[in-house]
């Protein structure tokens, strides 16, 4: 996970090290410091780099997690049922079931597993306090974004989802101190949803980056960050992969934010399902 979310950020010499270890995690753990430096046509210093990148301490501390992780994917991938997890051009429909649940299932646990629950409490105090909540997200971070909207709208804040990029940034250009607005973006370099982000900044509300790389220019603008872990595929791009890590962050903030006031938002939850409730049952007698 550490690997695959510093990739964006290393230097040559380091990024080749981390794919080729990305590519064979078993059997990079078994290499010397030297012969994972042969391989990668690159020095045993670049290697001492990238371990102290990922804030390991030498190359025997990253040799040894490399192991356990290798070591735990395997053994994932056997309860799925899965030798290797790529989705291939000839797989069945039932490899691709399996191999899609692995994947799926990987990416919730590893975003929970991995998200900084102080800072997500961080966040919660600050949408519950907030006026108005702006969303921004281009592509398939706009459905993350207005899953969100829907979930905080219908216990009574005031959310927006902006899909339109002009009208992101003209509304966050106009946001009071004390409002939020949230960037969702896998890969944080999303120029629209950066744009407004720091737009919001500039005007004062308090600014969340939900992205899977934490080094990444939209992390860097915004005032708190909340991480997402997903990986690609042969056939799973950024933005499919992305979809299940991001949603899993939306459903814990908004649960979060609904515990600080249970009371209040099982009345607003029995509102809204009455109002859409009583609509459908009129339409039908209409009819």
């Amino acid at each position: 996970m550490r690997l695959r979310q510093a990739l964006p950020g290393l230097r040559p010499a380091e990024r080749r090290i981390a794919e080729l270890t990305l590519a064979s995690p078993a059997t990079a753990a078994e290499m010397t410091i030297t012969t994972l430096a042969e391989r990668c046509a690159t020095s045993p210093a670049s290697v001492i780099r990238l371990c102290r990148t990922l804030d390991y301490p030498g190359y025997p501390a990253f040799r040894i997690a490399l192991a356990r992780a290798a070591a735990d994917e395997q053994g994932r991938r056997l309860s799925f049922g899965v030798e290797d997890a790529d989705i291939e051009p000839d797989d069945g429909a039932r490899d691709v079931a399996r191999k899609l649940a692995y994947h799926e299932t990987r990416a919730i646990e590893e975003t929970a597993n991995a998200l900084d629950v102080v800072e997500l409490d961080r966040v919660v105090d600050a949408v519950v306090q907030a006026p108005v909540i702006d969303i921004y997200g281009s592509g398939s971070s706009t459905l993350a974004g207005q899953d969100l909207m829907q979930k905080l709208r219908r216990i009574g804040y005031q959310a927006n989802c902006w899909i339109d990029s002009h009208l992101g940034i003209t509304s966050a250009a106009v946001l009071r101190p004390g409002s939020v607005a949230i960037g969702f973006s896998h890969s944080g370099r999303t120029s629209e949803t950066l744009a407004a982000l720091r737009t919001a900044s500039a005007a004062g509300a308090h600014t969340v980056a939900v992205t899977n790389f934490p080094d990444a220019p939209l992390a860097k603008a915004a005032d708190s960050v909340l991480t997402t872990t997903s990986r690609e595929t042969r056939f799973r791009s950024g933005a499919m992969a992305s979809r299940m890590a991001q949603l899993t962050v939306v459903d814990i903030l908004f649960l979060r934010v609904a515990q600080r006031a249970p009371e209040a938002v099982t009345v607003s939850l029995t509102a809204t399902y009455d109002a859409i409730t009583s609509r459908h049952e009129r339409a039908s007698e209409a009819g």
